[in-house]
């Protein structure tokens, strides 16, 4: 049987050169991939848009496959490098049995975490668009595969476990999940349509300014939520 094909890579003296050209490429594609679907986008245009020859796209992805692939794992590397340590944070008062209000601010704690990384830190047109490709389905599977099993899926277990001990209920409990998708809704809503949004604030763009004027009041709505239900839950309990 033959083994599967390794991607290359430049030898000791060219790493530098060829992650740069490599990182070119990556972000060349996630701009035509968001704006045209993979479909739509060819190697050729990617390779243009990166300044590099075609064939190089093969000698560092193998195919374009391998190319979408690798642009989904570059943006759950970026998206968990800033999530993680906020979830490392809840998973320790999770573990160390904490009360009530340390989890809600565990939980307000990743909230503002994405929302920060949403607003300010990765707002580029053609990113959102990768996403939101990704997400309405006709995009290679691996893509939804990669972001799930390095960002979405630990950030969605930690935050269910942190409603669970907030509310009573359980962490698979259907109430937990909805609510746990809607209150992170109130961020996305302001991500997934932002013409919308903004034509009806009349922002031109959401600054620093103005992303923490939205978490702050988002988060607000999000606390009285999590305070709201874990009275309930006292009262179940009494």
């Amino acid at each position: 049987m033959n083994e599967p094909k390794r991607l290359r890579r430049p030898a000791a003296g060219g790493y530098a050169r060829g992650d740069e050209t490599r990182r070119k490429i990556i972000e060349a594609a996630i701009s035509l991939f968001g704006q045209h679907g993979f479909e739509g986008a060819s190697t050729r245009d990617i390779a243009a848009r990166a300044g590099v020859n075609a064939p190089a796209l093969q000698y560092y992805f193998e195919n374009k496959e391998g190319l979408y692939r690798a642009c989904a794992e570059s943006l759950a590397d970026a998206s968990w490098e800033a999530f993680e340590p906020a979830v490392l944070r809840a998973r320790a008062a999770l573990e160390q049995d904490a009360d009530t209000a340390v989890l809600i601010e565990a939980f307000l704690d990743i909230q503002r975490t994405v929302a920060d990384r949403t607003f300010v830190k990765h707002c580029e047109p053609d990113q959102r668009l990768f996403f939101a490709r990704e997400q309405g389905g006709g995009e290679p599977e691996i893509g939804t595969e990669v972001l799930r099993e390095r960002v979405r899926m630990p950030l969605n277990e930690v935050n269910s476990a942190l409603l669970a001990r907030i509310t009573g209920l359980s962490a698979d409990d259907p109430l937990t999940i909805v609510r746990m998708f809607s209150l992170y809704g109130q961020f996305l809503l302001f991500y997934v349509a932002r013409r919308s949004t903004l034509s009806m604030l009349e922002w031109n763009d959401i600054d620093a300014a103005k992303a923490e004027f939205l978490k702050a009041n988002i988060g607000e709505q999000t606390r009285v939520l999590l305070e709201h239900w874990s009275r309930e839950r006292d009262a179940r309990e009494a």
